[in-house]
């Protein structure tokens, strides 16, 4: 005779405690896990399982009480049983949440954590950088940097993931993207008329500059793209779709976009030494041409 679901009753918190509650939840909130009932033992226990590498393997067991617990409290749910007669506990979009907020780093409230994908790395790429909250999830290219192809490498590696994170942070800093909403914040510069509100800072006129100076060394077949991407934060689904290009292409155009400018910014996977950089070599006007003695022309 087929086994129905274990009823979700609630369980007096004096009788069951919390933090075995806790690890059940953190078990189900793995990739792919899920938790049935076990009998093997002289009292009911819930195991659970989770993929790894394609493979379910046991991954924690935890009183049938806590299954209970979860269930009262709409963190987890138990599935109808299947046709061997088993149940299936899974975690609810409420546990997923819960879990979220309950790691939620230090620095960071509840609420960001539970609906960013945040983590911590250095501000720039100087020694002595401070680490800073980055959202994953707002990088365009975070998910090609943790997916890999069929050779088992990154689609993107750490040059060409810094180069891409170097041209947004330029086209930020640089307020090249047009707004959507009305600034409220933008300040009254000394003219009058259209001339009102336009003084920028030195740091603003240099990002532009760098970002100008990156999109020349792209070219003109890959700058848009690169804008796109990098500025406007369009998927790949998007760009395929809006220009017409073939399904799995963009991400192609993009790896290439990126190899230009690691070439322009002088940055690679592995460190080469200063020698490499191709920053700033010299002041000169646009028509400076320098001598071959050394000698200033």
């Amino acid at each position: 005779m087929k086994s129905s679901a274990p009823k979700s009753v609630a369980v007096p918190s004096d009788k069951f405690p919390a933090a075995t509650a806790r690890r059940l939840l953190e078990a189900l909130s793995q990739s792919g896990a899920y938790g049935f009932e076990d009998r093997s033992g002289a009292r009911a226990r819930i195991s659970v399982a989770a993929a790894r590498k394609g493979v379910s393997v046991h991954v924690a067991s935890a009183p049938a009480s806590a299954a209970a617990s979860l269930c009262a409290a709409d963190l987890a749910l138990w599935s109808q049983p299947d046709a061997g007669g088993r149940a299936r506990l899974t975690i609810t979009s409420n546990g997923r949440a819960a879990c979220a907020r309950r790691n939620t780093p230090a620095g960071l409230d509840g609420v960001t954590a539970q609906h960013l994908s945040v983590t911590r790395r250095p501000a720039d790429a100087s020694p002595d950088a401070p680490e800073v909250y980055v959202n994953r999830g707002e990088s365009p290219f975070a998910w090609l940097a943790t997916r890999k192809g069929r050779d088992g490498r990154p689609l993107i590696d750490a040059g060409e993931l810094e180069a891409g994170e170097r041209l947004r942070r330029d086209l930020t800093l640089g307020q090249m993207l047009p707004r959507v909403t009305a600034s409220w914040s933008a300040t009254r510069g000394a003219g009058a008329g259209a001339d009102a509100g336009l003084n920028f800072s030195d740091l603003t006129i240099a990002a532009r500059q760098r970002v100008d100076q990156a999109l020349r060394a792209a070219g003109p077949e890959l700058a848009g793209l690169l804008v796109d991407v990098c500025g406007f934060l369009k998927g790949l689904d998007q760009i395929e779709m809006e220009r017409g290009w073939p399904q799995r292409s963009a991400k192609v155009v993009l790896v290439l976009a990126l190899r230009q400018l690691c070439r322009h910014y002088g940055v690679g996977a592995q460190a080469v030494g200063p020698h490499a950089s191709r920053g700033v070599r010299h002041w000169g006007v646009d028509d400076f041409r320098p001598s071959l003695t050394g000698a200033p022309e």
